[in-house]
């Protein structure tokens, strides 16, 4: 017989389409179980306002794992700060999401979950209530005590990783050094073998200049920084190739020898994985000692309580925290 996972599911941003997608996810069945992590009269208004009849009833811990059933939502309870409004956001709620986020990570640790799913929250809200806040990457990192997370798109067999993350365009050179690029093959290399299950992974690397510099005339950080940190990985079996032109690196002839690309900056990999599979990718934090997964897109305060909000990445991320945990 299979084991049962169970996983926790974190609502995100209360203004935002977190509670709608986690509803949705909720009327339907799945063979494993789903623990949403939120407010529960919040969750019951968004299911009136949405014409869900969905039974909500509080987690216990102790209870047996069971799949989910459809139209049955166990909620990890968390309050509200302040009562919330589909789509309009309000900061002082701003610590009942790090909640979520806390009680994920807390549940975990302590095995309690096999896995965490997180649905959007909004970084600038956070921030606006006094709380420095660049993402759900380097929370979970810094919570867990982990130097080098690193940020994993994957959209069907397409997984693109970040060097970096929500940084400034122009603060993006500044950021990179060999070191660091070491660390973050060193992570894809690990994770990729371990939670991927690739018996050896290649992974090809993203130059940051145009043409990869070409030879130093449109930038030295490809042949100074980039090409010595894969001469590193190299140098310890890693199967790391680059730096190479950004350009050309995503065609689909390339694409065929790469088990992931390493891209170095946000808007470098985040357009083509969303280009290949807005609204079924997945984002995963690599380099922590927890699973952890989530949707590829942001909270949607405009959709929010109206119906239209797609659930199709929040499924894609629970059966992928599945693979992994499983």
């Amino acid at each position: 017989m299979t084991r049962v996972l169970r996983l926790l599911v974190t609502t995100g941003e209360p203004a935002g389409i977190g509670p709608d997608i986690c509803l949705r996810l909720a009327a339907g069945a799945y063979p494993h179980q789903l623990v949403f992590a939120g407010d529960p009269e919040l969750l019951a208004g968004r299911a009136r306002t949405l014409g869900l009849s969905i039974g909500i009833r509080p987690f216990e811990q102790d209870e047996t794992r069971a799949p989910q059933r459809p139209g049955e939502m166990r909620v990890l309870a968390r309050t509200l700060v302040r009562p919330s409004v589909a789509g309009q956001p309000e900061p002082a709620n701003a610590p009942y999401v790090l909640a979520l986020l806390d009680a994920a990570i807390n549940g975990c640790v302590s095995h309690v979950f096999d896995a965490v799913v997180t649905a959007p929250v909004h970084k600038g809200l956070i921030c606006d209530a006094g709380q420095p806040f660049s993402g759900h990457t380097e929370y979970f990192a810094e919570r867990l005590g982990c130097p080098r997370p690193v940020m994993l798109l994957v959209a069907g067999d397409l997984r693109v990783a970040l060097a970096t993350t929500h940084l400034p365009l122009r603060a993006v050179p500044d950021a990179m050094d060999i070191d660091m690029l070491l660390e973050i093959l060193r992570v894809m290399h690990r994770d990729l073998q371990g939670r991927f299950q690739i018996e050896r992974p290649t992974i090809l690397v993203c130059g940051l200049n145009p043409h990869a510099g070409e030879g130093g005339h449109l930038g030295w950080e490809d042949d100074r920084i980039i090409a010595p940190a894969i001469a590193r990985a190299r140098a310890e079996d890693i199967d790391a190739l680059g730096p190479l032109p950004a350009d050309t690196v995503f065609t689909p002839r390339s694409l065929t020898r790469a088990d992931a690309v390493l891209a170095m900056y946000h808007d470098q990999g985040l357009p083509v994985v969303k280009h290949s599979g807005f609204g079924g990718g997945v984002n995963v934090t690599l380099g922590l000692p927890i699973i952890r997964t989530s949707v590829d897109h942001g909270t949607a305060l405009e959709l929010a309580g109206s119906g239209q909000a797609d659930h199709g990445s929040l499924v894609a991320a629970v059966d992928l925290a599945v693979r992994l945990a499983g």
